[in-house]
């Protein structure tokens, strides 16, 4: 509440503007906190991705990556896996759901026949909705 002072009256009269600078600040504070925090919410593993020119299709609300790195050491989300263990691994990710699909990232160094190894091993644990994730290619300028 704001008050006038005024001192011709003894009487102090209620101004009524809403004064609109604490708002524009806790508005600012929060801007600057999601464009610091919305990078931190991606996927942070680098993988060299090979190109793909096929159309784009839609992200789930909460896709389950796997990523298989040059070394051949794999990662679900963020969180390093034991090739032994990915069936486990992937049961409490996906809350036991087998219909999920899982997106499985490759670095383009990784041999065709490691990357068919892991497919195996996904398909051994149930896992057959799968979709492989690589760069979008960029069209050839005229």
């Amino acid at each position: 509440m704001s008050v006038r002072l005024d001192h011709g009256e003894d009487d102090l009269a209620e101004i009524h503007e809403i004064n609109v600078t604490p708002f524009i600040d806790v508005i600012l504070v929060l801007l600057i906190v999601f464009m610091v925090a919305a990078p931190l919410a991606t996927v942070d593993i680098s993988v060299d991705l090979p190109v793909a020119n096929a159309q784009p299709q839609p992200r789930p609300p909460k896709p389950l990556f796997l990523t298989v790195r040059r070394d051949l050491t794999l990662a679900l989300g963020e969180m390093p896996v034991a090739p032994d263990s990915l069936g486990g691994a992937l049961d409490e990710a996906s809350g036991g759901d087998r219909k999920l699909r899982v997106f499985l990232r490759a670095d383009k160094a990784v041999p065709w026949g490691d990357l068919m190894q892991v497919m195996n091993r996904l398909r051994s644990a149930g896992y057959l909705e799968l979709a492989l994730v690589g760069l979008e290619a960029t069209p050839p300028s005229p």
